[in-house]
């Protein structure tokens, strides 16, 4: 049995918010709160009356009960976000971007009440819980830039013998319904990402929270109300992941926003009707160290990238080829580095890594190791899990028959190849699945770009871990690892529809005409 776990000095978790958002819950006979279902602009319990459990990672301990929301929840939601489109449409663009100012500062002032929530539902230590919420509050801010790509463009049309007389204004619109379904690894940030550029562009939104933690999401609806969203504009109904394919098979939804498994991404793919379609699915990070890079800088990053948020991440390091020369050099400051990881109850100040979100996320992960492990990989720290925890771990020598070479990980565990050359990085890269994510360590300008240019993902970075941030740089998968690009501006591109107009010029005589040829 492994030594980490809950800790049993902080006692038995419990959820307890400001009177802030008293009206959007109860308490429950034995007093534990039982959420409500945000639509049209009312909180309700879902039709049936049914509730769920949300319980705590932390020692699986139940922390709230939210309503059991049904296909006829999620379609009153549809039909509300429908009807009140126009609503946020006739907003200007300069209010909305104020109402996101005033959902900043409300959150900055409520943020403890967003930092408690995460710790308990996601098994999130503090310092990460309170970094979602700081980048939710950022991305508010940054909507000023982000408005910025709602902009139009005008095209004269005298450069085409076609349309000599004539210009166009190519304006964007918003698609009308957007369907946001978020992650459990972020269960914030991930979701408002997809909600702020919506409603800012002019769009309604339909939000399904992940079932293990969909707690701060209502949380963060209740923000937008208060900061003035006008009501049946944003709309979050929890319930089982079957409810989200009404999103993808309803005509009155533009488009579906979805972040989380390729598996369910191909589904709601193969249901949705014609709409817009952004899918962020699986990841299989790769970082390739050379043996000119800077050792003790890939060793931290590569810690950082594998172990943050439990592994937990589709842009974490989920592998390490290693060239072999330096290979030996490199272990050794790798598990330095892991010394700094002290895993455990989210709620201990010194814990950097708490649990994974339910147990049979912590028993997958096992899998993967005892499965390397049985193939020839060497373990040389961790390997133990006590329910939903489990430790920081280290894997050397890894073969490429094990499956954790091609499978995503999403646990704690330091994967390393050893190889002989960037070819060989090169070349297993190109047999994974997925093109989400890669990250390089080298201090040659070529061997950076050549690997660079040759890798199939979508986003490279050179020299440090991936991550995906704010959003500030756009971010986005090929292959498995899905379709569209998200970022500050880039997910307005994806929520909006270009419309052309084109003005005849030719009554008013204002358009240049094409001059008569000389006899």
């Amino acid at each position: 049995m492994s030594g980490i776990g809950p800790n049993p000095s902080y006692g038995k978790p419990e959820l307890k918010l400001s009177g802030f958002f008293d009206h959007i819950y109860e308490l429950g006979a034995d007093g534990v709160p039982v959420f409500r279902l945000y639509v049209d602009g009312e909180w309700k319990p879902a039709s049936s009356g049914e509730t769920f459990i949300v319980d705590t990672p932390i020692d699986d301990s139940v922390i709230a009960r939210v309503p059991k929301g049904s296909e006829a929840d999620m379609d009153a939601a549809i039909d509300a976000a429908r009807a009140n489109q126009r609503r946020i449409r006739e907003v200007a663009a300069i209010e909305r971007i104020e109402i996101f100012r005033e959902a900043a500062d409300l959150m900055s002032e409520k943020q403890e009440d967003f930092i408690q929530t995460l710790m308990l539902e996601a098994g999130k230590p503090r310092k990460d819980a309170a970094g979602e919420v700081k980048a939710t509050i950022e991305r508010m801010r940054m909507t000023m830039e982000e408005a910025r790509k709602i902009f139009g463009e005008y095209i004269p049309g005298d450069w085409s013998e076609d349309t000599m007389g004539k210009i166009a204004l190519v304006i964007r619109e918003p698609v009308g319904v957007v369907g946001a379904i978020g992650p459990f690894n972020y269960p914030l940030f991930i979701p408002a990402a997809k909600i702020i550029p919506a409603l800012l562009a002019g769009n309604s939104v339909v939000v399904k929270p992940a079932s293990e933690d969909p707690l701060s999401q209502l949380l963060f609806a209740r923000i937008l109300e208060e900061a003035g969203i006008p009501p049946g504009c944003i709309n979050v109904v929890t319930g089982p992941g079957r409810i989200a394919s009404r999103l993808a098979t309803s005509e009155k939804v533009g488009m579906i926003s979805f972040t989380g498994s390729t598996e369910v991404g191909r589904e709601l793919n193969r249901l949705a009707t014609i709409k817009q379609l952004h899918l962020e699915l699986g990841g299989k990070a790769l970082a390739i160290v050379l043996d000119d890079a800077d050792l003790d800088l890939a060793a931290k990053k590569c810690v950082e990238g594998s172990l943050k948020n439990a592994g937990q991440r589709c842009d974490a390091i989920s592998a390490i080829t290693v060239q072999s020369n330096v290979a030996d050099e490199f272990v050794k400051k790798v598990l330095k580095e892991m010394d700094a990881w002290k895993a455990g109850d989210p709620r201990d100040p010194a814990v950097s890594m708490g649990p994974l979100i339910n147990k049979r996320a912590a028993e997958h992960v096992n899998e993967l190791v005892q499965d390397a492990v049985a193939k020839g990989a060497k373990l040389l720290r961790g390997g133990k899990m006590n329910g939903c925890y489990f430790e920081p771990t280290l894997l050397d020598h890894v073969p490429l028959e094990a499956r954790i070479a091609w499978e995503e990980t999403f646990g704690p565990v330091i994967t390393i190849i050893r190889i002989n050359s960037e070819d060989e990085a090169i070349e297993i890269s190109s047999k994974s699945r997925y093109g989400l994510d890669s990250c390089v360590f080298t201090n040659n300008f070529y061997r950076m770009w050549k690997i660079a240019k040759r890798l199939q993902v979508g986003e490279v970075t050179i020299n440090d871990l991936p991550r995906h941030g704010v959003g500030y740089f756009p971010f986005g998968g090929v292959k498995d690892s899905g379709i569209g690009r998200e970022g500050i501006g880039y997910s307005i591109d994806e929520m909006t529809i270009l419309k052309t107009i084109v003005f005849n010029l030719e009554p008013a005589g204002l358009g240049k005409i094409k001059k008569t040829p000389k006899m």
